[in-house]
């Protein structure tokens, strides 16, 4: 895991190393054991690499990294799985180390972009410079695991793999991008393409931009799609019975995780004690002969913690289990560093805990395996039954659109008074409907809305923190996404499979994986997804739904083979999540910290927000009418953002 960023025709400089040099030192987190930085002053390009040693840790693996050829230069952030596979097809190559960087500038330089992305399966972001084309070539793995920023600076190229390598250069002007703004108020993320600045973009997952002049807009090239994975699984399912299915995926994640467990470096997994966690732990102890070490938060506060489940996970298996209890003080601590560590606005609160496991594994280990990608992969989110429960013909929602008296209340209420309502209720309620955001706000918009009540706006109903996000950003407007624009979603009748494919393409890789990203490379950790190996992906969506979801459970499958590794009492269990009090935090410790940052004529002053609705929300959730926390939580991060920038610039 590395840190990358370059350009390609930047004028008007004093020195182009200085630039690049400068770049590469906001990345050191990302990379602490090596730097390095190449220059053609000629062609006005710059590469430069900020390296975390993880395989080869002789020079050899030394980057900017030129092919034995000469003609490509290539600057790399990420794994190689299969690079030793990879080195067996390419013949007559006299090897200098045995980096999976060095097996990829070969691969390219014998075959080209298309086969060498094709050809390999990992996670990766790099760019690759052609000395012969004279070409700037972006790269971004399947899934989106590694981040890639990209944009315009006057007439050049620049890209980093974090944002705060692109501040480093004197004359980018830092400009919020309103309508990412807009975006980060629905989502409490900015989805990719765009990034909180203006002319600054990310590279889509399975794509690469080929840049053929610093003028030149850029050729965006498909080399893996999920939409034609998605549909590819459904026309074709995988037609065995329940134990077929179970050997097949037992087999491709035992191969995804062995793979990921190649390191020259000490090596372990974070365990939750959830499924997904525990199931890839299962399979590393099993391909292991000495316990993995693995590692947990835990919480002093019951609701909280899963840390309990984890350790009973740990000694069923035979790991060597390290657990931290925190303190409601020690994660307070991680709050002001989260504007520097995620270096754009981001505010799913769970990034506080995975911050801090993170930290606790470096003490341990320089690569940690996770969990992530079960959910949206086997349906594993309580959402996607919860939707189905509320949409059906007889469902929730459409049953009181057919109550003429309950329409009218619903016209004459204020959406607050239907949250209040919903929350002095919600003790009695059933479990799976105790935990929406904002139901009141969601119902209102539903039923009282001029749109029509399909599912599309069921689903961006509840996937949503702000419902009009553009009347809250002055100025803003929000844009069409993949979650807004129902022709993107998948073409399927199962909307279950529908949610699966939305998370996979948005919430996945623009909040889960960045999340874990910025959190593990703040401390210089490299992680790594085994569900997301392109090949356990591909399989998935051959799955028929009724493998994955079963009488309103999610992730049948996976249970099932995690039966097969550690008891079925450490396996029924229900699903918990990285959770914290933040809300009873912004009523008790953090109150001061939050008033400054949203108080009115700051507000007004900054120009970004209009103050009435927050104050609003905000003065509510201090009286304890209702819980606004995930709402406030968005424009408390873009405050902290936005205060840290302008120290950064000044």
């Amino acid at each position: 895991m590395c840190g990358i960023a370059g350009f390609f025709g930047l004028e008007g400089q004093a020195k182009l190393a200085d630039c690049v040099e400068a770049m590469a030192a906001t990345l050191v987190h990302r990379g602490p054991d090596d730097a390095g930085v190449w220059v053609d002053e000629a062609c006005g390009v710059a590469l430069s690499h900020r390296r975390l040693s993880i395989l080869d840790l002789s020079p050899a693996g030394h980057q900017p990294m030129f092919s034995a050829s000469g003609r490509h230069v290539i600057v790399f952030n990420g794994e190689i799985y299969n690079h030793l596979e990879l080195r067996e097809r390419l013949k007559g190559v006299a090897w200098r180390g045995h980096s999976d960087t060095e097996t990829l500038v070969e691969a390219i330089d014998a075959w080209g972009i298309d086969e060498t992305l094709s050809s390999s399966v990992g996670m990766f972001a790099f760019a690759v410079w052609d000395r012969a084309e004279r070409t700037l070539t972006l790269c971004r793995d399947r899934l989106g695991e590694k981040p890639l920023y990209y944009g315009r600076l006057g007439k050049a190229v620049v890209f980093a793999s974090e944002l705060k390598a692109v501040l480093a250069l004197p004359s980018f002007e830092a400009r919020v991008d309103r309508q990412a703004l807009t975006l980060l108020l629905r989502h409490n993320y900015v989805p990719a393409p765009w990034s909180i600045y203006e002319g600054i973009r990310k590279v889509m997952p399975g794509t690469y931009l080929t840049f053929r002049s610093p003028t030149d807009d850029g050729t965006c090239s498909t080399y893996w799609s999920a939409l034609d994975i998605a549909e590819a699984g459904m026309s074709n399912p995988f037609a065995g019975d329940d134990e077929e299915a179970l050997e097949r995926l037992d087999r491709l994640l035992r191969d995804a995780v062995r793979a990921q467990m190649i390191s020259d470096v000490p090596l372990g997994a974070f365990l939750s004690g959830g499924i997904d966690s525990s199931l890839v732990v299962a399979l590393m102890q099993a391909q292991s002969t000495k316990p993995v070490k693995t590692f947990t938060i835990g919480f002093h506060e019951e609701v909280y913690n899963e840390a309990v489940h984890a350790k009973a996970v740990a000694a069923s298996l035979g790991t060597d289990h390290t657990e931290l209890y925190m303190t409601p003080a020690e994660c307070r601590e991680v709050i002001p560093r989260l504007a520097t560590i995620y270096d754009e606005p981001f505010a799913d609160s769970s990034q506080i805990p995975t911050f801090l496991v993170s930290e606790m594994a470096r003490r341990h280990v320089t690569v940690s395996l996770s969990g992530d990608g079960g959910d949206e992969l086997f349906g594993g989110y309580p959402r996607y039954t919860r939707a189905l429960e509320l949409y059906r013909e007889n469902g929730l929602v459409r049953r009181a659109a057919r109550i003429p008296g309950l329409l009218m209340f619903f016209r004459l209420v204020t959406p607050s008074l239907l949250d209040r309502l919903y929350h002095r209720i919600r003790p009695a309620l059933p479990g799976r409907f105790r935990n929406f955001k904002n139901p009141g706000s969601a119902l209102h918009s539903l039923l009282v809305g001029e749109e029509p009540m399909t599912f599309e706006r069921l689903y961006l109903t509840m996937m949503s923190h702000w419902n009009d996000p553009a009347g809250i950003v002055i100025s803003g407007r929000e844009p069409s996404t993949a979650v807004n624009d129902p022709s993107r979603w998948l073409d399927s009748p199962s909307h279950e499979q529908r949610m699966m494919f939305l998370d996979l393409v948005t919430y996945l890789p623009d909040d889960i994986l960045v999340k874990v990203d910025r959190a593990a490379m703040a401390v210089s950790l490299e992680t790594r997804v085994p569900f997301l190996d392109h090949r356990v992906v591909e399989f998935a969506w051959t799955i028929p739904v009724e493998k994955k979801i079963r009488a309103g459970q999610g992730k049948w499958i996976l249970k099932k083979l995690l039966g097969r590794y550690v008891p079925m009492p450490l396996v029924d269990r229900p699903k918990m999540g990285f959770g914290m009090p933040i809300d009873a935090w912004l009523r008790g410790p953090l109150r001061e910290w939050a008033e400054d940052l949203l108080e009115e004529h700051r507000l007004r002053r900054e120009g970004f927000f209009n103050p009435a609705p927050i104050r609003e929300k905000w003065e509510e959730h201090l009286e304890g009418k209702s819980d606004w926390h995930y709402l406030l939580w968005d424009v408390l991060m873009f405050q902290a953002w936005l205060e840290e920038q302008s120290r950064r610039l000044t």
